[in-house]
């Protein structure tokens, strides 16, 4: 068994941090030591190791206790995660590596490579280091099941290709799906999400990598927004649709960069009394009257559809800690 200080020592953690961890029941040591020592056994050990790995995929503390204390929790389960990330940044590496093997032997036999030789070269080296900080690139797992992805692309592929509307069943049943899977494999976090959405925009590489088109998206998203409007219209009038839909068309994309915003203030400064806090939820009502107008029963009847609909609770990247901070900030 370990004391503290040396797991601290093994870990690379500080004792503070697994003090910190026992204080909220999250790592209890399984002894003590009869000077009154915290002594962790190899169990306990195995479940740091769970935790640190969740932390890095981008999971709360709370949110880890109750995954762990759950009974779906399994250990094999996250370290098949860990290995998947690193299979990706491995792929990367060796893509990057047989980039810069090539420019090296056309250096060595006097050659000039070509222009787009050196591009590809520094779209490798950067591209995701102009979108993502480190610690992101660490946490966000969409690129590590490359093969669901593909399948799922050549599905809405498939669907745009045949002139399916995306008001069929079947492409709101994909655009269910993709969105779900795209905020899980991002831990829900719309910083993430919304980073994605412009790397996709703004580089051409990724656009091709992907395999998705201008078109494709165009249709994934107005397949989404009408699944969503198919759930409301269960609780809304008539009228009340007319105005969400015509919200949906014209300003839906406002959205996810907004709540994206909204979170990055949060995490930089939790205080809704800032200047930046007040405008964000400025800026928030207004979308919001945009799309269901001022009368209180209208959001009265909005409500009630999110909370009875868990469909439209999966993949919302607006939280109630979130809503909460934007209601104070008003």
């Amino acid at each position: 068994m370990l004391k503290v200080g040396e797991l601290a020592s093994r870990s690379g953690l500080t004792v503070r941090t697994l003090h910190h961890y026992d204080s909220i029941g999250l790592l209890t040591p399984s002894a003590r030591s009869d000077a009154g020592y915290r002594l962790y056994d190899r169990g306990d050990i195995a479940r740091l190791h769970q935790i640190q790995a969740l932390r890095r995929f981008g999971m709360a503390l709370a949110d880890i206790a109750a995954f762990l204390d759950s009974p779906d929790a399994s250990l094999t389960a996250v370290i098949g995660r860990q290995i998947a990330a690193l299979d990706r940044q491995m792929e990367d590496a060796a893509r990057l590596r047989g980039q810069l093997s090539e420019l090296q032997s056309q250096l060595l036999r006097g050659e000039e490579p070509e222009l787009s030789a050196w591009l590809n070269t520094l779209e490798l080296m950067n591209m995701h280091d102009k979108y993502f900080t480190k610690e992101e690139q660490q946490r966000m797992q969409i690129f590590d099941r490359g093969a669901e992805w593909a399948a799922r692309a050549d599905e809405l592929r498939q669907m745009v290709e045949s002139g399916m509307p995306p008001t069929a069943p079947e492409a709101q049943e994909l655009a269910v799906r993709w969105m779900a899977a795209l905020h899980h494999d991002t831990g829900n976090d719309p910083v993430l999400a919304a980073k994605l959405d412009v790397m996709w925009t703004k580089e051409q590489a990724v656009r091709a990598h992907s395999g998705i088109t201008a078109e494709m998206r165009q249709f994934l998203t107005a397949a989404n927004s009408q699944s969503k409007l198919n759930l409301y219209a269960r609780h809304m009038l008539p009228a009340e649709m007319e105005v969400m839909r015509k919200h949906f068309r014209a300003r839906g994309a406002e959205w996810p960069a907004l709540i994206a915003e909204v979170r990055a203030q949060m995490d930089a400064d939790p205080s809704p009394a800032t200047p930046a806090a007040k405008a964000l939820a400025g800026r928030w009502n207004e979308l919001l009257t945009d799309m269901l107008g001022t009368a209180a029963a209208t959001r009265d009847r909005f409500r009630a559809a999110l909370e009875s609909e868990p469909e439209l609770q999966t993949g919302r990247m607006m939280t109630g800690e979130m809503l909460n901070y934007l209601r104070q900030a008003m």
